[in-house]
């Protein structure tokens, strides 16, 4: 699958993250060149600067040959023009939008070319569910082929894993943790590297139960 995402902060980072992750062909856009620079090096995905709300741009960045529409900007005026732009003027067939002021949801339909609205709260497991369950791909979150699956955990001040390093936790047969996101920022998973309330955990399993991995780190 072929996917491009609008808006690189911390949502469209984790979702790029993960998709990379699964070996989909990525792509990722945003028009604050800080932001871009900033992530430089953590996720494996072109990334360029520039405003997806212009036709041109979203052209040069390859969206003709996308089969999945993200538009995860901040802002839900943005949003609504990509999801436009990318169904009605180069058909992509499948749109998801993020819905940050829930009182437009109501404008996230069809009508704007939105596939499937999701609201900023929405779990990262959930939307890349909703995103990717209408394509003709293996579902990320259920690599039933693979007997894979990727699982999120967010550390609290209460979980038991707040301020242990990653060393000291033994993870279930067969889990790895594919990256730690701090401060919206996905962030490699060093030995040495210490929990804190905030962060998200994402794991793959091929073995474990989400039931499993929650209890070491909850």
């Amino acid at each position: 699958m072929r996917a491009l995402i609008a808006g690189a902060g911390r949502l469209g980072a984790q979702i790029a993250q993960v998709l990379a992750a699964a070996r989909h062909d990525v792509s990722l856009i945003d028009l604050d060149p800080d932001r871009i620079a900033q992530l430089g090096g953590t996720i494996p995905v072109p990334m360029r600067v520039g405003d997806a709300c212009a036709p041109d741009f979203l052209e040069a960045a390859g969206v003709h040959g996308a089969d999945l529409v993200i538009a995860a900007t901040g802002r839900d005026d943005d949003n609504l023009v990509i999801s436009l732009l990318a169904k009605r003027q180069f058909a992509v067939p499948r749109v998801v939008a993020r819905v940050n002021d829930a009182e437009n949801a109501w404008m996230f339909t069809s009508d704007w070319g939105v596939d499937v609205a999701v609201s900023a709260a929405t779990p990262l497991v959930s939307l890349i569910e909703e995103a990717t369950g209408a394509t003709d791909t293996v579902a990320l979150l259920r690599l039933s082929k693979a007997g894979v699956e990727v699982i999120e955990t967010v550390i609290t001040a209460r979980s038991r894993s707040a301020g242990a390093p990653l060393s000291d936790l033994v993870l279930p047969s067969g889990t790895v943790i594919a990256t730690v996101v701090r401060d919206g920022q996905p962030t490699a998973p060093e030995p040495g590297m210490r929990l804190r309330p905030g962060d998200e955990v994402l794991l793959v399993s091929h073995r474990a139960t989400e039931q499993d991995v929650q209890s070491v780190f909850q």
